[in-house]
């Protein structure tokens, strides 16, 4: 199996350590400082357990690389439009692409079923782009729990004692091929578990993003420091349920706002939306913050706490400069 993990930053380079004791071949897109320290010294992977040091095919022209079976993107959503062409040519007719990423994915109402299905979410691909070039019928969900940064060139630092990452297709269909790249990252210390119903995985991450996300951007502090205060937590714990009420509108179970919130609340981790915009990166605003707003309209579910913690924090974006509207 080939497989090309697209974006060599924290969680890119953590996956593509852990597969590179497997059977699988393994190539990697990266750029600047990133791709000459991975190409001279290799990639470093720190972990709990180790180290893990591997010299994958690394490149900043995928073209070079030819066809692969799975396609594994990890860059930030406002990149992928500008992306999608560049994954395309990655792809022959039976590819699979994984988009692993934080929010409301562009494919999320492919094969949803319903009124809504087909609808397309012009913030995230607001020129079809990522419709045209990959297509929603090669997209697989993958919703990422692991905590991950670069600590330098070439270097990730992995800290979660458990790494999982759940994926599954839109349409809920199994497939082999999933299976097998399943298999192949288990014995590396990446939990994958492969799911029907991967919308409720992303729903349940997305809840703690909502609240964790708009959060942190605006305190720019853990959430251990924010929501040991009664009033924010009273806020949040409203914020949450507004979370849940817009997923199971949509047909979605995101399991039980409360339990997250707890453990959300003894974080002692930076947001990464609100470390990108700290460090003047570009920020999913639109991925986990503004598209679900706009689901909540669609489905008429009224969401007071998150429109009011979610404008503010959009806006702290785009003071920094890091944040501008697009057509939804």
């Amino acid at each position: 199996m080939k497989i090309c993990i697209y974006g060599a930053g924290a969680v890119g380079g953590h996956i593509a350590g852990r597969l590179a004791d497997s059977e699988a071949e393994v190539s990697l897109i990266a750029r600047g400082e990133q791709l000459a320290a991975i190409r001279e010294h290799g990639l470093r992977v720190e972990t709990r357990d180790g180290t893990l040091v591997s010299h994958p095919a690394a490149t900043d022209r995928p073209a070079d690389l030819g066809p692969q079976d799975i396609v594994i993107v990890a860059v930030k959503a406002p990149s992928l439009p500008s992306i999608a062409e560049h994954i395309g040519s990655l792809l022959h007719k039976d590819s699979l692409v994984l988009f692993v990423m934080n929010g409301i994915p562009w494919w999320y109402f492919h094969s949803h079923g319903g009124a809504l299905d087909g609808t397309q979410l012009r913030r995230l691909d607001p020129e079809q782009a990522l419709w045209d070039h990959i297509g929603p019928e090669r997209a697989v969900g993958a919703v990422a729990y692991t905590a991950c940064s670069v600590i330098g060139p070439g270097v990730i630092r992995a800290g979660n004692p458990v790494n999982r990452l759940v994926i599954g297709r839109p349409d809920g269909r199994p497939d082999g091929r999933l299976d097998a790249l399943a298999s192949l990252l288990n014995p590396s210390g990446l939990e994958v578990t492969v799911t029907p119903k991967i919308r409720d995985a992303v729903w349940a991450k997305l809840l703690m993003n909502l609240i964790g996300g708009s959060l942190a951007v605006l305190t720019a502090s853990p959430m251990k420091d924010v929501l040991n205060k009664p009033a924010i937590a009273g806020t949040a714990k409203a914020m949450a349920d507004e979370g849940a009420a817009i997923a199971r509108a949509l047909g979605c179970e995101p399991g039980e706002p409360d339990e997250g919130l707890n453990k959300l609340a003894k974080s002692s981790h930076l947001q990464s939306i609100a470390q990108d915009l700290l460090a003047a990166r570009p920020m999913e605003i639109d991925a986990m913050l503004r598209v679900p707003l706009d689901l909540a309209e669609l489905v008429q579910v009224p969401t007071p706490n998150l429109d009011l913690a979610i404008e503010l924090a959009t806006q702290r974006a785009r003071a920094a400069g890091q944040y501008h509207d697009t057509t939804r």
